[in-house]
């Protein structure tokens, strides 16, 4: 239970931070407007031809794109999270926080916590624009609490992930350099906005591969068709599995970068 309040009061800063800094509130709201009114809408001639539909798994190209905007801004608000510990560093905060009477695991772990819960945030407000915008969740309000899930899921995978590089890089261009190298080939090398039917087949093998592919699958899944859990179990169980390794890694890679 004190690792728990630990990583909470870690936790709290971060979302304190986020809720004074209007400027971060209104892009987290702007952003996934302009992907889903301009290229949601602008796209929808594309889904109209019957080849098309039928490798979207649906005529509205809105509802196809809805899952891969999602985890888009889950993936890029989860991989700067790092950014935090190096501002921390620089401030000299992180060193209050290595001497004070708490778990050094509980950084990363609360850190990461709080870009989820973002996340979670993030994915409420996507879905209450593309809700407006006209789309609907075959699975209704319960496959939205699953979609919500998988998003806060592979926030702390990207989140982990990214705090993991942070804990040895000092310099945020540094980091912003590396994080981007990760996220853009990330994105674009998934099925988020272009089936994988419709890529050539050396990147179609990549995408199978891509670990943003098996969370957009699985919300895709409840977006489009409903609850086909033989669909989504594999891709919930490797998610999983990539948690649980990405976490354990940020908290080894912190306690090692932290030891003296």
């Amino acid at each position: 239970m004190t690792f728990l309040s630990d990583v909470w009061y870690v936790a709290w800063r971060e979302l304190v931070i986020f809720v004074r800094t209007p400027v971060r509130i209104i892009m987290v709201v702007i952003q996934p407007l302009i992907w889903l009114g301009l290229m949601g809408n602008m796209m929808q001639g594309f889904a109209k031809s019957p080849m098309v539909g039928q490798m979207l798994g649906t005529g509205n190209y809105l509802t196809f794109m809805t899952p891969g905007i999602i985890l888009m801004t889950v993936l890029f608000g989860g991989a700067f999270s790092g950014m935090s510990i190096v501002w921390d560093r620089r401030m000299g905060y992180l060193e209050k926080l290595l001497a004070a009477p708490i778990s050094r695991a509980a950084i990363p772990f609360g850190k990461a916590f709080a870009a989820a819960i973002q996340a979670g945030v993030q994915v409420l407000l996507i879905v209450l624009i593309a809700t407006a915008l006209g789309v609907r969740f075959a699975t209704g309000p319960l496959g939205l609490l699953v979609i919500l899930l998988i998003a806060m899921c592979f926030s702390l995978i990207l989140s982990s992930f990214s705090l993991s590089l942070a804990a040895r890089i000092k310099s945020h261009e540094t980091l912003m350099a590396i994080v981007n190298f990760f996220t853009m080939p990330l994105m674009f090398t998934s099925n988020a906005l272009f089936p994988i039917e419709a890529m050539p087949g050396w990147l179609a093998t990549i995408a199978r591969y891509n670990p943003v592919t098996y969370a957009v699958t699985a919300i895709r899944q409840l977006t489009l068709s409903g609850w086909d859990w033989l669909a989504i179990a594999s891709s919930l169980g490797i998610l999983a599995g990539l948690t649980i390794a990405v976490l354990t890694l940020s908290r080894f890679l912190f306690q090692r970068a932290t030891a003296d």
